[in-house]
C-alpha cells in the first residue's frame, strides 16, 4: 500500500497543533513561555533589516530550541532555562527601543483605531440624527425652554442619572449683572465630543462644560430659523434673570449596517442613510435618514386619502415595513411628529390653508405621477408634516445610499437596540 508523504505530514501537523493547543490551555507555564516567544519574533522581525546574520541566527536558534520545549512538553524547569536563556540571547543581539512601554501602548492604539475604521468603513458606521422627519419612529434633537415654565424643577439624584441615560442634558445659566448678550461662541470640539461652549453678558463671561448636540439648530437666534434657548445678540438681561434654561434630549445615535447592500439591494419600506451628494437643492456632503418607499422605474402616486400608490397598487398597514406609517386616523388632520401617512400639496392645503408651507411640489394632488429614473430610489419621512424628502426633491441615485439604519445605542429609551420597529 502505498502512502502520500504530504498527507502524513499534514496529519502529523495537526496533531501537533492540538496537542500545543490543549498544553496552552492547561499549563500556565507554556502560556508565559509562549507569549515570550511572540515577543521576541516580533522583535526579530521588526529589526531584522538592521541586526548582523549572526545576531539573527542566535535569537531564532533560542526561539526554536524555546518552541522545541513547549511542544515536547517539556517540564516547567526546563521551559524556565530555555526562558532564561532566550531573555539573555534578546538582551545581547536585539537593539533596545528607547521609550518601549510608550512604544508599545502607542502601537495597540494604533492598531486599535485601525480595526475601528476598518469596521466604520466596511461594517458598522455610526450616525446621529439630528432632525425629527423620521419621527416618531427615530427622533432628532428636541429641546424645551424652561424660563417661562418655573414649576419644572431640574432632577437630582437617580431622577438626574435615568434621564442622563435617556439622552436629557439641562443648560443653566443666570445672569450675574446687567448687561446684553455681546458675543455667542460656537462649542469647542474635540474629535465627535463638545468640549466647551462660552458666551458673553456684559462684561461677565460664562462657561457651558460639556454642552449637548444642538442637531440642525443653534443656541441662539439666526436670521434663518430660531435657536433652542430663545436667545439673540443684543437681548438685555437683569441680574439674577435667567439668560438660559434649557432642556435638550439627543437625537438618536444609531449604527449603520454598511456591509448588506454591497450583496442585495434596498427592500421596499427599509429605513435608510444616503449622500445628499448630487441631488439638486440638497445641502451636500451630508448624510440623511428616510424610509425607501420606490425604486427605479415604477410610477408613484400620493393619494387624497394619504397612502402611496406604486404602480396602481395601493400601499397600506398590511404592507411591510408601513405598518406604522399607515396607522393613522383617517378621521383626524395630518399632525407633526405622529404617523399620518403620506400627504400630497391638496391634502396640505386641504388642512392648514395660508398657514400651510410647500411640503409635496412633485405631488400637487392624488393624479400627480411620478417615474422614479432607472437606478435610483425615492425617500420619505415618517414624519410626513414635517419632512424635507422626494415630494419635494424627487429621486436620487442608488450608488449614493450608505447603509440601513440597524441598532440604536444611545440614548437608552425604548428605541434602543431594536426597539424603533416597533
Amino acid at each position: 500500500m502505498l502512502v502520500d508523504a504530504d498527507c502524513i505530514t499534514f496529519h502529523v501537523s495537526r496533531f501537533t497543533f492540538h496537542v500545543m493547543t490543549s498544553r496552552w490551555f492547561i499549563s500556565k507555564k507554556v502560556r508565559q513561555a509562549t507569549a515570550m516567544r511572540k515577543h521576541v519574533e516580533r522583535l526579530l522581525n521588526h529589526q531584522r533589516d538592521v541586526l548582523s546574520p549572526q545576531a539573527v541566527e542566535a535569537v531564532r536558534t533560542a526561539l526554536a530550541d524555546l518552541r522545541k520545549s513547549v511542544a515536547e512538553n517539556g517540564e516547567p524547569e526546563r521551559l524556565e532555562k530555555q526562558m532564561e536563556n532566550l531573555e539573555k540571547v534578546a538582551n545581547k543581539w536585539l537593539k533596545p527601543y528607547p521609550f518601549a512601554s510608550w512604544r508599545e501602548n502607542i502601537e495597540v492604539l494604533l492598531v486599535a483605531l485601525a480595526v475601528a475604521m476598518g469596521i466604520r468603513t466596511f461594517f458598522l458606521q455610526p450616525f446621529k440624527i439630528p432632525t425629527g422627519s423620521m419621527q416618531p419612529t427615530l427622533f432628532g434633537v428636541t429641546s424645551d425652554d424652561l424660563r417661562n415654565r418655573p414649576n419644572v424643577k431640574r432632577p437630582t439624584g437617580w431622577a438626574a442619572v435615568k434621564e442622563w441615560f435617556g439622552g436629557a442634558s439641562y443648560l443653566h445659566k443666570v445672569a450675574k449683572s446687567d448687561g446684553e448678550l455681546v458675543a455667542i461662541n460656537p462649542p469647542v470640539r474635540f474629535l465627535i465630543f463638545n468640549l466647551w461652549q462660552t458666551f458673553v453678558v456684559g462684561d461677565e463671561s460664562y462657561f457651558i462644560w460639556f454642552p449637548p448636540d444642538y442637531g440642525e439648530r443653534k443656541l441662539e437666534d439666526t436670521w434663518s430659523q430660531p435657536g433652542r434657548a430663545g436667545i439673540h445678540l443684543g437681548q438685555s438681561f437683569h441680574k439674577g434673570e435667567d439668560i438660559i434654561n434649557l432642556r435638550v434630549v439627543s437625537g438618536d445615535h444609531l449604527f449603520v449596517n454598511r456591509l448588506t447592500y454591497n450583496f442585495v439591494p434596498p427592500s421596499r419600506g427599509e429605513i435608510i442613510v444616503f449622500a445628499t451628494q448630487g441631488i439638486d437643492s440638497l445641502k451636500q456632503d451630508q448624510f440623511f435618514i428616510k424610509r425607501m418607499v420606490a425604486m427605479g422605474g415604477e410610477h408613484v402616486q400620493i393619494g387624497d386619502d394619504r397612502h402611496l400608490i406604486i404602480d396602481g397598487h395601493q400601499l397600506d398597514a398590511s404592507t411591510p415595513h408601513f405598518q406604522c406609517v399607515y396607522s393613522f386616523d383617517p378621521r383626524k388632520p395630518p399632525i407633526e411628529d405622529h404617523y399620518s401617512g403620506h400627504v400630497n400639496e391638496k391634502v396640505n392645503r386641504e388642512f392648514y390653508h395660508e398657514r400651510a408651507r410647500q411640503l409635496a411640489p412633485l405631488f400637487p394632488d392624488e393624479r400627480a405621477i411620478y417615474t422614479v429614473t432607472a437606478e435610483h430610489y425615492m425617500v420619505m419621512g415618517d414624519n410626513t408634516m414635517n419632512s424635507y424628502d422626494s415630494r419635494a426633491w424627487g429621486d436620487f441615485p442608488a450608488s449614493n445610499v450608505i447603509g440601513r439604519s440597524f441598532f440604536i445605542y444611545w440614548p437608552l429609551t425604548d428605541r434602543f437596540g431594536w426597539g424603533y420597529r416597533r
